[in-house]
């Protein structure tokens, strides 16, 4: 496997220009046999966690299978001109003159290669990092803070546990937020869904909804009581319990200067603060202050919440695709074909109406004059019949028109907004009267309605389209709410009821007997 690593005949790497003596480790990543060299350096850095400092060329072969040639030494001289490795002469196996002439090398990260090999783990952690809702680590907070409850009401707490229990709590709740912002994170990727396997992908959604689901009771339930936790420490002196921690860990802080106490009350003053900062993101994550300042936790459940939404939404479009739901085109389709199957060109008019909803243009500005002409014509007057709408040259040429001179006087509408206000009144007071004697005092036959106004008689027909919409085949009952919320309708066939007719002062509505139930829901 000698292609691992750079063949001299491919050249050596550009040289990058740099100050004399300035590592520059992040260099083998941008030349052309980057892989190569993160070969080498990730078997340097294996090697280190395994507590070996120093590798020979023939160690980093066996490690990487390839053979232990010049192309080896190479790349790793070229490693430590860039500064990720040090070379150190290696005279440990020298038997004869001609092997301590010969050069022999052995190589070990430098600070700068072991830092820049530990900032891009750290990278690459983060990037393909998927987090997870750790409910765990929410029992773990809180039966930490309980043994911290218990240690801040005894007078004097040892202070070994206190700072181990504030450790392991700050240890626990880092991980928990951080791995909540990546999982968030990497849930927002997740929603979005490209072609593939779409039965796996639903088996997917249900399975992380699930998920979620358990995450957000846990987190209700635990959430709470952590934050009473809290509460509780507070109100039992939890700055006592972050000064012992800070005390115990300025105790080994390393003394600066002549004055050894002035700097250790420095570093226990440091310490304190960074424990207080600690404490307060502890109490903002669970405790919320009001409306205007809510607690991570319980963004993060209205997050998950609307994550949930969202999956949903999108389990449900999948869905409806494979049912083979209609689309525009089907939509369009259709229409066309009954343009087709229509009887005549009036019927072909009407259709075109109804799918379409044509109506008169309303762009064209029109004078004062026409529209007191309009004003005073009956509503159904024939269009060949109403005053002609008169357009300037100018706009009919150009379709621009720019009036010169003086501006029109604005006319005054405050009698037309009066009459409209007017006669909105008396519309919603007809409609709450019509839902007035449409309402019955409980279950009662149709052939028992009175004669109906023709308001009242146009709202009856609108609830019974509900009801009848709303009752699947086969049903004889069927219980529904008004598209506004209004009122409810109960409906129910009368079994060998016959036929019944409704009075009504327009004629009569015909139809087999029912019980109707109609109720009132507006306060």
């Amino acid at each position: 496997m000698a292609g691992d690593v750079p063949p001299s005949a491919r050249g050596r790497e550009k040289p990058h220009s740099k100050i004399p003596g300035e590592a520059q480790p992040f260099t083998h990543l941008s030349v052309p046999n980057a892989d190569q060299y993160r070969h080498l350096l990730l078997t340097f850095a294996r090697a280190k966690e395994r507590f070996i400092v120093h590798l020979r060329p023939e160690d980093v072969a066996v490690e990487l299978r390839m053979d232990a040639d010049d192309q080896l030494t190479e790349a790793l001289d070229q490693l430590v001109r860039w500064g990720n490795l040090r070379a150190d002469v290696d005279t440990s196996r020298v038997t004869s003159v001609e092997d301590f002439h010969r050069k022999r090398s052995l190589y070990q990260l430098t600070p700068a290669g072991q830092a820049a090999e530990q900032a891009i783990a750290f990278y690459e952690e983060a990037i393909g990092r998927r987090g997870q809702l750790q409910s765990v680590a929410l029992a773990d907070i809180a039966g930490q803070l309980q043994a911290l409850l218990a240690l801040a009401r005894e007078g004097d707490p040892d202070p070994a546990k206190v700072h181990l229990l504030l450790l392991s709590v700050a240890e626990r709740f880092s991980s928990l937020a951080d791995n909540a912002q990546a999982f968030m994170s990497a849930l927002r990727r997740a929603i979005d869904f490209s072609d593939g396997d779409v039965d796996g992908f639903i088996a997917y959604k249900e399975r992380l909804i699930d998920y979620i689901n358990r995450f957000i009771a846990d987190l209700a339930n635990s959430g709470a009581q952590i934050a009473l936790l809290l509460s509780d420490l507070e109100a039992a002196g939890h700055e006592r319990l972050l000064a012992v921690a800070a005390r115990r860990e300025a105790a080994d802080a390393v003394p600066e200067g002549a004055d050894a106490a002035a700097a250790l009350a420095r570093a226990e003053e440091q310490a304190l603060d960074a424990w207080r900062n600690r404490w307060r993101g502890l109490d903002d994550w669970f405790t919320s202050r009001d409306t205007g300042h809510q607690s991570q936790a319980r963004l993060l459940r209205q997050a998950a919440v609307t994550a949930i939404k969202q999956l949903i939404d999108a389990v449900g479009l999948l869905n409806e695709r494979r049912t083979g739901r209609s689309d525009r085109s089907a939509d369009f389709a259709a229409l066309a074909r009954w343009f087709a199957e229509a009887p005549d060109d009036a019927a072909a008019h009407q259709l075109w109406r109804a799918a379409f909803g044509l109506s008169p243009a309303r762009h064209l500005s029109v004078t004062s004059d026409t529209a007191d002409e309009w004003a005073a014509l009956p509503a159904g007057t024939p269009w060949g019949d109403a005053p002609p709408i008169r357009i300037s040259p100018q706009l009919h040429k150009t379709g621009a028109y720019e009036r010169r001179g003086k501006p029109s006087q604005v006319r005054d509408r405050s009698a037309e907004r009066e009459l409209l206000r007017i006669r909105a009144e008396q519309e919603a007071a007809q409609t709450a009267e019509a839902r007035r004697r449409l309402r019955t005092s409980g279950p009662t036959l149709l052939s028992d309605l009175d004669v109906l106004d023709p308001r009242v008689f146009r709202l009856f027909l609108g609830l019974l389209g509900d009801a009848l919409a709303a009752r699947a085949p086969g049903d004889t009952e069927v219980k529904t709410v008004t598209s506004d919320g209004s009122l409810e309708v109960r409906l129910c066939l009368v079994p060998d009821g016959g036929a019944v007719a409704i009075n009504t002062e327009d004629g009569v509505l015909t139809g087999p007997e029912h019980v109707i139930e109609i109720t009132d829901l507006v306060p």
